[in-house]
C-alpha cells in the first residue's frame, strides 16, 4: 500500500502566497475521477517531474507552491466550500437521500478492470486512490448486503490525472447521488429535480443554466437502423460525445475511421444534431424505447415542475461506456462554460465487478465549474459573504487573572458558546511603566491593552467581550461589552450564559 500523506502541513500552506479568494478557489467536474483524501505524493508520483511539483531552486529554496491543478484552502475559502456542501447535503436530505463514504484506496484490479492497463503506468502500487470511471456508491453496494431501493449520496475529494482546461482540475471535490432499484425514469426525474433544487437554494434560475436530455438508446436505435455491430457501441459513444468540441469533418473522419460507412456516419450525425423529440419520433418511431421513456421523462419534468429547466439534445451521450439509458448534463445559457454537471443511468455496471446487475442511475457535480457559476452568482450579488462567527472573547486584564478567564471560557464552552481566550503577553510589560519617569496609571494600561482587543474583536466577527479584571473579579463580578450596541454593563462570573 502506498504511504500517501493525507495533507500538506499548515507550515508550507503559511509560507506559500496568498491564494486568490473564494469563489476561485474551486474546481471540477464530471464522474471521471478518482476519489478523495491523499494529495501531496499521489501528484508527485502523477506529474512526472512537472515543474510545478514541489523542488528545490539552484539557490536551495523549495516551492512549496500546490501541485498544478490542486490547491489549498485557508479559512475564507473554506467557509464558503463548508457553505456549498451544506447545500449538497440539505438537497439531499429534502429528497431523503442517505450519506456515505467510502476506503481512500482500491485494489489496483478494480482501476485495470475499468481504465486499462495503462493505470499502472501512471500510478505504481498495488492500490490506488478510488476508481476513477465509476460511481463510488456502486462499489459500497457491491460490498454490502441491503435491501432495494436505496438512494445514497457522498460528498467526497477526487482525484483525475489529464490536461487541466477552464474548469478542470485534476483535484476537485464532488457530490455524487445515485438510486439503486428503480427501473423507471422516475428515478431519473427524481435526480433532475435535486440538481433544479440545488441551484434553485442558490439563486440561479432557468434563465442561467439549462440541463441537456437525450437517451444512450436513441444512439443505439440508430446503429441498429444501419446494422453496426454491437461491438463498436462504446467506441461510437467517445467519438459523438466530441460533438460540440470537434468540427463535424473531424467527427465523420473519426467514425469513418472505426469502419463505419459513410451512410451511416451521415444518419448518425443527422440524428444526433436533433434538438426536438417530436423530430426524433418521426425518425425513430414511437415504438422506440428511448422515445417511450423520454417523453415519460419529460412528462414528469410538468408534474416536478422544472419543465422550463431541461429541453432534449441527442447530441448528449455522455463519454463514459457504462450509461445505458437516460443521460443529461447541466450547461450554462451562455455557453461560456463546459458541462456544470451530468449523469444517467448504468443499469449493466455491477456485473463489471462481478456481481449480478441492477437497476441504478446517479450524476456527479463537481466544484470545479461551480467556481463560474458563483461569478455568476457574485455579479447578481447572491454570492454569500461568510464572515468568521465567534460568540465571546474573553481577556484577562491581569496575568493573575488567567486561571479565573480560563474557568470562564471553559464554563461558556460546555454551554455551547464559541470562544476565544486572549492572552496579551505584553501585560507583564505594561507594569513597569506603574514608575518613572512614566507613572501610568492602571485604567491607562487597561486602556492599552482593551484596545488591542477590540481591533482582534471586530476582525474576527466577535458578538461579546467579556473582560476579567482585578476590581470586578473580587466582587465576583466580570464587565461584558455588547459589540454591535457598545451597551457595557457587569455581571456575576456564575452568571455568564
Amino acid at each position: 500500500m502506498a504511504a500517501w500523506s493525507s495533507s500538506p502541513s499548515l507550515r508550507h500552506l503559511l509560507l506559500r502566497p496568498r491564494l486568490p479568494l473564494s469563489p476561485t478557489c474551486f474546481a471540477g467536474s464530471s464522474r471521471r475521477h478518482v476519489h478523495r483524501h491523499s494529495r501531496r505524493r499521489l501528484f508527485s508520483t502523477l506529474t512526472h517531474g512537472d515543474t510545478a511539483s514541489t523542488h528545490c531552486d539552484g539557490d536551495g529554496v523549495v516551492d512549496v507552491n500546490p501541485p498544478r491543478g490542486t490547491r489549498d484552502f485557508p479559512p475564507e475559502d473554506m467557509r464558503l466550500r463548508t457553505w456549498l456542501f451544506d447545500q449538497f447535503r440539505e438537497v439531499s436530505r429534502l429528497m431523503a437521500f442517505e450519506e456515505v463514504d467510502f476506503p481512500v484506496l482500491e485494489s489496483e484490479a478494480l482501476f485495470i478492470r475499468k481504465a486499462g492497463e495503462e493505470i499502472t503506468q501512471q500510478v505504481s502500487s498495488i492500490f490506488f486512490l478510488y476508481l476513477p470511471f465509476s460511481p463510488p456508491s456502486l462499489l459500497l453496494f457491491s460490498r454490502k448486503s441491503v435491501s432495494l431501493p436505496l438512494k445514497w449520496f457522498t460528498i467526497g475529494q477526487c482525484w483525475r490525472y489529464e490536461r487541466m482546461t477552464r474548469g478542470r482540475r485534476r483535484e476537485h471535490y464532488q457530490w455524487n447521488m445515485d438510486i439503486f432499484g428503480v427501473p423507471k425514469v422516475r428515478a431519473e426525474a427524481e435526480l433532475l429535480q435535486a440538481i433544479v433544487l440545488l441551484f434553485q437554494r442558490l439563486g440561479i434560475t432557468s434563465s442561467d443554466v439549462g440541463i441537456r436530455v437525450s437517451s444512450r438508446k436513441v444512439l443505439q436505435a440508430v446503429l441498429n437502423m444501419y446494422s453496426i455491430p454491437e461491438h463498436l457501441f462504446a467506441q461510437v459513444c467517445v467519438i459523438v460525445d466530441k460533438l460540440g468540441k470537434l468540427t463535424r469533418e473531424e467527427i465523420e473522419k473519426e467514425l469513418m475511421s472505426t469502419g463505419l460507412s459513410s451512410e451511416a456516419v451521415r444518419g448518425i450525425i443527422e440524428v444526433l444534431s436533433l434538438k426536438s423529440l417530436s423530430k426524433l419520433e418521426e425518425v425513430l418511431g414511437s415504438g422506440v424505447e428511448a422515445v417511450a421513456d423520454l417523453k415519460k421523462l419529460f412528462s414528469f419534468a410538468e408534474q416536478y415542475d422544472y419543465a422550463d429547466w431541461i429541453c432534449f439534445d441527442a447530441s448528449v451521450v455522455r463519454g463514459l461506456a457504462y450509461y445505458t439509458g437516460i443521460v443529461f448534463e447541466a450547461f450554462d445559457r451562455e455557453g461560456n462554460l463546459r458541462a456544470i454537471c451530468g449523469g444517467g443511468r448504468y443499469d449493466r455496471l455491477l456485473s463489471t465487478f462481478g456481481s449480478e446487475d441492477i437497476p441504478a442511475c446517479g450524476f456527479g457535480f463537481g466544484d470545479a465549474v461551480i467556481v463560474e457559476v458563483c461569478h455568476l452568482l457574485k455579479e447578481k450579488g447572491l454570492l454569500p459573504d461568510i464572515p468568521r462567527q465567534i460568540d465571546d472573547i474573553v481577556f484577562p486584564l491581569d496575568e493573575e487573572l488567567e486561571g479565573p478567564a480560563s474557568s470562564i471560557a471553559s464554563s461558556l464552552r460546555k454551554k455551547g458558546r464559541a470562544v476565544d481566550l486572549v492572552e496579551d503577553k505584553r501585560l507583564k510589560w505594561y507594569k513597569y511603566y506603574f514608575f518613572p519617569p512614566f507613572y501610568i496609571s492602571v485604567t491607562e494600561i487597561s486602556l492599552l491593552a482593551t484596545t488591542r482587543v477590540f481591533k482582534h474583536a471586530e476582525r474576527i466577527n466577535a458578538s461579546r467581550l467579556i473582560l476579567v479584571g482585578n476590581s470586578e473579579w473580587e466582587r465576583g463580578m466580570v464587565r461584558v461589552k455588547i459589540l454591535s450596541t457598545r451597551e457595557e454593563f457587569e455581571v456575576k462570573a456564575g452568571e455568564l450564559e
